[in-house]
């Protein structure tokens, strides 16, 4: 059997050699820092000081110059000022580095222009073809491989387990490695400026290490999209999960990710949508990314059902039991016989319900706690089973509450965790002793119960039956609009766009174009009556601004003194469509993100949808599961199901014509740069598309007044 092959990033991140340009005995320098992180590391490769001021540093040899090793090593740390920033790169390329790691940050006040120090150095370590982790970097931390290629000095030891951490941020990447015993590191990655080497790539090596259990990423923006897409494919395929902390997710916050690292952020939406779609698990803050790493590193896997708890406090699970229900968690539907065995435990006055309140008199308190705890874990509804307590080292009551569950969890495979309701660390031997057991330690209500919705969602999307975006034919009048709409200057015509919409099965009113009173009988037999007629001309954006809309014409001859009205006015060219309601009124739309492509969305519609801003999108194609979480996830869901008496609205119509929309955007999304349907009408009986505008790509014409063209419609 042949080597398997090594990953481009072997030698950054797991080199047999390494040469410390800059190394110095200097205390608080970063030279100094660099090289005295390797001691408590452990690294077992080859080590080479790089300054002329030594012979040796801290036992290793040292040189004047990498031209002066005896060998070429596998990795080079640069720590050097940045005036001489680019002539250090170029020698150690020259005498034979695979791989750099530059804390400098690569700029110089004097700069300007596209030919700047970090083009210059990215352009060098391109043409070598090696990778880069910096420039403006704090490191890397990789415990598997006991070494540390960091800044700055942490005397300790890092825990090693099956948690990678990549981060676009050096002070939240040390928040988390340098704080939580519980967080068990098999790679820490700053990845700073991204010269050469992305996120996406070192998402892609931690998928490929058998330690990884989890990979979290904070993460400003995504500089290689294509790579990012294929390593959540490779996750997916892997089971391992993703976890992301996406930073400038507002208009202010992405101004401030901008002045960072010169990335641009991209839209908020746009970054969801695309999570959602590979199972990607979004979070909001570093507690909350911290507590989902936690969760999802347990060996133990999450059954199906909801969670069980115990607590020792009537108001713990009044607080727990609101809480759960804000952020969507659901507890388990305990059963009879689970009840039973629990009633037997309690005393008077407790109720055997989940969650549990099991103090009473405080009477033999470990064996109720571990019987009843036993019992809830044990029911085929519990996917997870909690024990609730603000643990406190002070207190000899919560070593006995450790006990229990220290025995519990030797009883069960599901997963069991210990949540506290306050994060402050009061409680620190306990949570480190209770994670040596395999329990997971939680700290904080809103931030554990979300990570307990996060590993649910993973684990239902896990249990899909297909993971991979949905196969998609192409519709077969594709090529005939890809034609006209090239050709096409301007946005398509009301009737070019209710035959686009037809061709892709999405329903429109019944309609017809006449261009002499010769037309109108023939055109009358297809719309029928009430219908609405509206001039049709080439170049009037604004129809009703000039008279050009007739509504609620019932008749013939209302027909043709209507036609007749528009004709002599405004030319001879008129749209009549049939009159339609609603119950419910919708939006669809098309989102062309410059980076991932076409994203479509479903929105309250009408004269809401600026105000509401209800909306939600999903990467086309899209398929039936996505649309109809798509359209649930709508603050306005509830009203598709009929209000007041109303009758239930037609949504599996609803969910088709979403689907229809994803097919239309992934035929023909080079070729549109907008679409917006608004609105689309929901009824009982089924959808409409009443109004729509669709601007090709090559579209020249102002957007200003395209869009108050559609709005005066």
């Amino acid at each position: 059997m042949g080597r398997a092959a090594e990953h481009d990033l072997t030698p950054l991140l797991k080199p047999q050699s390494i040469a410390l340009i800059g190394a110095s005995r200097r205390r608080n320098s970063v030279g100094n820092d660099m090289i005295r992180n390797l001691v408590p590391a452990g690294f077992k490769g080859r080590v080479y000081g790089v300054n002329p001021s030594y012979d040796t540093l801290y036992g290793w040899p040292c040189f004047p110059h990498i031209g002066d090793l005896p060998e070429a090593v596998d990795l080079a740390i640069v720590a050097v000022p940045n005036k001489v920033l680019e002539q250090v790169v170029q020698d150690a390329i020259a005498a034979g580095a695979r791989a750099l790691v530059i804390f400098a940050s690569a700029e110089l006040e004097e700069e300007t222009g596209d030919h700047r120090l970090r083009d210059r150095v990215a352009a060098h370590a391109r043409a070598a073809g090696i990778p880069v982790c910096g420039a403006n970097c704090m490191g890397f931390f990789n415990p598997i491989h006991g070494l540390r290629a960091f800044t700055a000095f942490h005397p300790e030891p890092i825990a090693t387990g099956g948690l990678s951490y990549i981060a676009q941020s050096g002070s939240l990447l040390q928040a988390l490695l340098f704080n939580d015993e519980r967080l068990q590191f098999n790679l820490a990655v700053s990845t700073g400026q991204e010269l050469v080497t992305s996120a996406a790539d070192y998402l892609d090596y931690a998928l490929e290490q058998p330690e990884t259990k989890v990979v979290a990423l904070v993460l400003e923006a995504i500089r290689d999209p294509e790579k990012f897409v294929a390593a959540l494919e490779k996750a997916n395929e892997r089971n391992i999960p993703v976890v992301v902390l996406k930073l400038g997710r507002t208009e202010a916050g992405a101004q401030f990710a901008l002045s960072h690292t010169g990335a641009i952020a991209g839209d908020a939406a746009i970054y969801e949508a695309l999570f959602r779609r590979y199972g990607v698990i979004s979070v909001r803050d570093l507690n909350e990314l911290a507590a989902t790493a936690l969760l999802l590193c347990c060996d133990k896997p999450l059954a199906q059902g909801g969670i069980s708890a115990v607590l020792d406090s009537g108001g713990e699970r009044e607080l727990i039991v609101d809480v759960a229900s804000d952020e969507g968690v659901p507890f388990a539907e305990i059963s009879s016989a689970t009840k039973d065995v629990i009633a037997s435990n309690l005393d008077a006055g407790l109720t055997a319900e989940n969650p549990v309140d099991a103090w009473g008199t405080g009477r033999d308190f470990e064996a109720v706690f571990e019987n009843c705890l036993l019992a809830l874990m044990r029911d085929e509804d519990t996917a997870l089973g909690m024990f609730v307590a603000d643990l406190s080292e002070e207190l000899d009551l919560h070593a006995g509450y450790v006990e229990v569950c220290q025995s519990v969890a030797r009883a069960t495979q599901k997963p069991l965790v210990v949540m506290t309701n306050y994060s402050a660390w009061s409680h620190r031997k306990h949570a480190i002793r209770l994670t040596r057991s395999g329990i997971v330690v939680l700290d904080g209500t809103v931030s554990s119960l979300r990570a307990l919705k996060h590993a649910m969602t993973y684990r239902d999307f896990k249990a899909q039956k297909a993971i991979r975006p949905p196969a998609h034919q192409e519709n077969p009048r594709a090529a005939y609009w890809r034609d006209l709409l090239s050709a096409q200057s301007g946005p398509l015509t009301e009737d070019q766009g209710y035959r686009l919409l037809s061709d892709y099965a999405i329903p429109v009113p019944a309609f017809a174009i006449v261009e002499s009173a010769e037309d109108l009988e023939a055109a009358l037999q297809v719309t029928g009556f009430p219908l609405v007629a509206k001039t049709a001309e080439p170049g009037i954006l604004h129809k009703s601004d000039v008279g050009g809309v007739i509504l609620n014409i019932a008749t013939a001859e209302e027909a043709a003194e209507a036609y007749a009205d528009l004709a002599a006015r405004l030319g001879p060219r008129v749209l009549l469509t049939a009159m339609v309601s609603g119950d419910v009124e919708m939006a669809f739309g098309l989102v062309q993100d410059p980076q991932f492509g076409s994203f479509v969305m479903i929105a309250s519609g009408g004269v809401w949808i600026e105000i509401l801003k209800d909306s939600q999108l999903a990467k086309a194609p899209v398929d039936a599961d996505e649309a109809a979480r798509r359209i649930a996830d709508l603050k306005m869901a509830k009203v598709l199901d009929g209000v007041r008496g109303a009758d239930p609205c037609d949504v599996p119509a609803l969910i088709d014509a979403y689907i229809k929309l994803g097919a239309l955007a992934a035929d023909l999304s080079d070729w549109i740069s907008e679409i917006d349907i608004n609105p689309v009408l929901v009824s009982p009986h089924g959808v409409v598309a009443v109004d729509s505008l669709i601007v090709p790509a090559n579209c020249q014409s102002d957007a200003a007044q395209i869009e108050m063209a559609h709005v005066a419609e």
